[in-house]
């Protein structure tokens, strides 16, 4: 590069770097809560020094579309802003809030406010709290913020592109007229989707979510570290929790905890939806039980002390409390019940045991019975099904009373008038039944016993019991393979006719000494044969056919287990014992 061509090169450089600064350079609107003025921050940029006029840069040319609009007016939104016609604490951006609000502020809690972080440029909503004035203001800007991605979206062609909409199907007769569209895509591209933007959104959640109100999120009081309540802990959606903990209270000052008080836990919303207080039952001292009407609910007082002689006794506290929320299939809580239980509290009950729970119920659904939850319920039906093809789940009929069924006794004992006569067999119930058939000439052995076969094993005998009474049709190697056994005479070349079905159901208790469970551990069944009578001319023979089933428990003796003491492992100092050794 000669001499000449230096000082260009220079001017080249001062015009890029005129221009970059030309293009980083913002006025933004400053705005002071409580003055009357609105200001724009000067700006002083340096004039171009070059001979030639100045060249535009590529970035800052006029593109041939037109720039993305805001969807959102970002100095109108405000994500802090969580109580209606209340201002929210430290939120700078709720327009509920005063001059006198923001003076007691002690920072702002969402400074920055932008809308979408994909376009090249967009406003950005700043606030901020000025504590040298006296009092303490809010500081309002909105600037121009510049994305520095290279991926950046300088223009927008397709309008509808900025929500999401449902797209619109194609038909035979609409495909004419996208294949005529100059881009292929643009269908729909004159369509205004501003009434779509503008319509409230609802909260939808999704699993493990906290669950949030109108001030923060719904509070489920649970112990952490040891047992006292935690009353910071969040409710979590679609997490049940049933949690007991114990709480330190004075009964000379029991009126002034909240967390004692009916309201605690019925005051909040969720994202606009009340907690309606649906049943509330009291306790006395000696454990009775009342609970009161409709009428009744509304005159609840807030606890109190009262004095019996030397006893002080403090009423309308908290016992338990349980939250019912219903949702939708999107995810959005739709309501919320409580359910509460209150009593009174003496010095004895000093530190209180409270219980707190919360489940979930989605809107429209049917629960699906159970026979247990997780052991055997006696009385209740066995869970079984089968396994069409190797790797697939259990298929299971939806009567369940009739997935493993036994032959079902009448008045007429008659076999051959009792098909499709079933009784299903339920946990922990021995049953026999049976049935008397007549046989005649007319009738042939091989006839008789298919007949005899479909009659005691029923329609679709299943090939697998579930252990327990709540266990999954997916999990397939939990269930337990019911084995079948056939036991024939041992006459030869003779027809054998099934006449007894024998099912034996052996179970164990799962689980802790002070709540077992039932668990299914084998099947049995087995299928006797005899040989076929003969019958002479004319004469008939009675022949009976019986089926039971039996529940054996075969439970080891329980024995109660004990963890070993626990070793220190842990080496002294070698001066540990100076100067004594």
């Amino acid at each position: 590069m000669g001499p000449r061509a230096l000082p260009r090169f220079l001017l080249v450089l001062l015009d890029c770097w005129a221009s970059v600064n030309a293009q980083a350079g913002t006025t933004p609107v400053v705005t002071t809560e409580g003055l009357n003025s609105t200001k724009p921050v000067p700006t002083t940029l340096r004039p171009v020094l070059s001979s030639k006029p100045p060249e535009i840069p590529r970035a800052s040319r006029p593109f041939s579309g037109p720039r993305p609009a805001p969807v959102t007016d970002v100095a109108a939104l405000c994500v802090c802003d969580l109580s209606p016609a209340q201002c929210d604490v430290n939120c700078c951006c709720d327009p509920d809030c005063s001059s006198v609000d923001f003076s007691v502020f002690s920072a702002c809690s969402i400074p920055v406010v932008t809308g979408d972080s994909h376009f090249c440029s967009q406003k950005a909503a700043v606030y901020s709290l000025n504590f040298t004035a006296d009092p303490p203001q809010r500081v309002f800007k909105l600037v121009d913020q510049i994305n520095p991605s290279i991926f950046c979206v300088h223009i927008i062609n397709y309008k509808p592109a900025l929500s999401f909409i449902n797209p619109e199907v194609t038909d035979e007769s609409s495909f004419d007229k996208l294949m005529k569209a100059p881009d292929g895509f643009a269908l729909n591209a004159g369509s205004d989707v501003s009434t779509r933007l503008d319509a409230p959104q609802t909260a939808k959640y999704e699993y493990g979510v906290h669950l949030q109100t109108s001030d923060s999120f719904l509070r489920f009081p649970s112990p952490l570290t040891s047992s006292l309540c935690t009353d910071n802990n969040p409710a979590a959606f679609l997490v049940n929790q049933a949690v007991k903990c114990t709480r330190r209270i004075n009964l000379e000052h029991c009126e002034e905890m909240e967390t004692l008080s009916m309201a605690y836990y019925s005051s909040p919303k969720i994202l606009r939806v009340p907690i309606t207080v649906q049943s509330i039952i009291i306790r006395s001292l000696n454990k009775t039980l009342t609970r009161l009407e409709d009428t009744e609910i509304l005159r609840v007082s807030k606890q109190g002390v009262l004095e019996a002689g030397h006893i002080k006794i403090c009423t309308n506290v908290v016992l338990e409390v349980t939250y019912s929320l219903t949702y939708t299939d999107a995810g959005e809580v739709i309501k919320a019940d409580l359910f509460l239980l209150l009593g009174a509290v003496s010095s004895a009950m000093v530190p209180l045991q409270q219980k707190f729970e919360i489940y979930f119920i989605q809107q429209n659904a049917k629960p699906v019975p159970l026979s247990g939850n997780p052991g055997y319920v006696v009385g209740l039906p066995l869970v079984a099904g089968f396994q069409p093809q190797k790797g697939s789940g259990i298929i299971q009929t939806t009567n369940r009373y009739g997935q493993l069924t036994l032959l079902r006794s009448t008045t007429e004992q008659d076999c051959l008038a009792v098909e499709g006569i079933r009784a299903p067999v339920l946990f922990g119930y021995n049953m026999q039944s049976g049935c008397k058939l007549r046989l005649t000439k007319a009738l042939t052995c091989r006839l008789v016993a298919q007949k005899m076969k479909s009659l005691l094993k029923g329609q679709g005998f299943p090939d697998y019991v579930a252990p327990f009474g709540n266990s999954q049709a997916q999990d397939v190697l939990d269930w337990v393979p019911v084995y079948f056994i056939t036991q024939t005479s041992h006459v030869k070349d003779s027809c054998q006719l099934p006449v007894a079905l024998m099912v034996e159901v052996k179970w164990t208790k799962y689980g802790s000494l002070l709540n077992p469970q039932a668990k299914i551990v084998n099947v049995t069944a087995n299928l006797i044969s005899s040989s076929f009578p003969e019958t002479n001319s004319g004469n008939e023979r009675t022949i009976l056919i019986s089926t039971a089933v039996t529940f054996v428990d075969v439970s080891a003796p329980a024995e109660a287990g004990f963890r070993a003491r626990p070793t220190i492992n842990a080496r002294l100092p070698f001066n540990f014992f100076f100067p004594f050794v």
